[in-house]
């Protein structure tokens, strides 16, 4: 690797360094926004209602709703992993 490609790779990889950072923040902050847990908790009664109308005995509803909920507090727990430290 040439002089000047190394220095465009240092360049490349300082900007995305000083972006990542604020765009994890930024998808963080979407996901555990008030109106984000407004929105799942509307999205899983509508799916626990749909289930219910369609005949699905309400204990196995219940549990599907609960696994339905889940994956989006396994998303919550990966992007929480995922957040960068603060101060750095």
């Amino acid at each position: 690797m040439s002089k000047e490609e190394a220095e465009e790779v240092e360049r490349i990889l300082s900007a995305v360094s000083s972006q990542v950072p604020s765009l994890i923040k930024g998808i963080i902050a979407s996901i555990f926004s008030e109106e984000a847990g407004r929105e799942m908790g509307r999205a899983a009664g509508a799916f626990y209602k749909s289930l219910i109308e369609s005949g699905i005995p309400e204990q196995t509803a219940l549990k599907m709703t609960e696994d339905y909920l889940s994956i989006f507090t396994d998303i919550g727990r990966i992007v929480r992993r995922l957040r960068p430290e603060e101060g750095k």
